[in-house]
């Protein structure tokens, strides 16, 4: 697993990127928080001759979080991430700390079907026109999905700052994306989640941009029943990419940084 670490001293923090398959792009929120955390940004295992599960990407992050100095860290999953932090903290309740979930996924048919009709909503005639050439003529896989998240950024967001150098996918493993997300699928289907979410005792955070196309609150109500203690705040002027946003960035940091200050050693043994 590749691993990135940030700051010198303070809480644990985990980053945990979306996707799936789509690394490293974290790194700008890990500088955010690394002046008064100790930040790690792993990658999540790319595709192989095995078929990737959601149970492979938990045991994955388990060994990670074991390998930490201090016990219990905090974990902050943005999209897919959040996703998985929530399916991890289910495994291992003792193990994780306190969850924040950044523009979480979704876990309903409904707020599925509801996140492909914003984006419709907010297609151009022209941004379909290159959707449809990128699937027809771009061969690569991968470089079809990168080059679909590029072009789909802008109707995720509302007002983006200037890119930094590495607040971009440079890679994208769109077999490790189809295979995840499938299997995260048939789990929703089965009734695993968020049902197994019950377990969580964990102090949980959700910030959300409410010009995100993953609908906020459906998804919010769909996680209260069975995470009781979950906080959610929103920000109008705010899309997919809260640490991007022009209007919203500093304040993004700043809720995450007195959050997790708020929440961190509290001081259960982990499993």
């Amino acid at each position: 697993m590749v691993l990135r670490t940030y700051g010198v001293a303070g809480s644990e923090v985990i980053l945990v990127h979306g996707g799936p398959g789509a690394p490293g792009y974290m790194a700008p929120v890990a500088r955010g928080l690394a002046d008064s955390l100790l930040v790690y940004e792993p990658f999540q295992r790319g595709s192989g001759p095995e078929p990737l599960t959601v149970s492979t990407h938990i045991n994955d992050l388990h060994d990670l979080v074991r390998s930490m100095p201090q016990s219990q860290p905090a974990l902050a999953g943005h999209s897919w991430g959040a996703m998985l932090v929530l399916a991890y903290a289910a495994a291992h309740p003792q193990s994780a700390g306190p969850l924040v979930l950044i523009g979480c996924g979704t876990f309903s048919v409904a707020a599925r079907t509801r996140m492909k009709e914003i984006l419709a909503e907010r297609m151009n005639d022209t941004l379909r026109d290159s959707l449809q050439r990128i699937e027809k003529e771009t061969g690569d896989p991968d470089i079809r999905l990168k080059r679909k998240a590029q072009l789909e950024t802008g109707i995720a967001s509302y007002a983006l700052k200037e890119p930094e150098p590495d607040d971009v996918i440079d890679n994208v493993d769109s077999k490790a994306n189809r295979e995840t997300w499938a299997d995260m699928i048939r789990l929703q289907e089965a009734g695993i989640y968020p049902q197994a979410f019950t377990a969580i005792e964990n102090p949980v955070l959700m910030v959300h941009g409410a010009v995100d196309p993953h609908p906020g609150r459906m998804i919010f109500e769909s996680l209260q029943p069975y995470l009781p203690q979950i906080e959610f705040h929103e920000w109008e002027r705010c899309g997919h990419y809260p640490w991007r946003e022009r209007y919203v960035r500093e304040e993004f940091f700043a809720l995450l940084r007195s959050w997790l200050a708020s929440k961190t050693n509290h001081g259960r043994d982990r499993d």
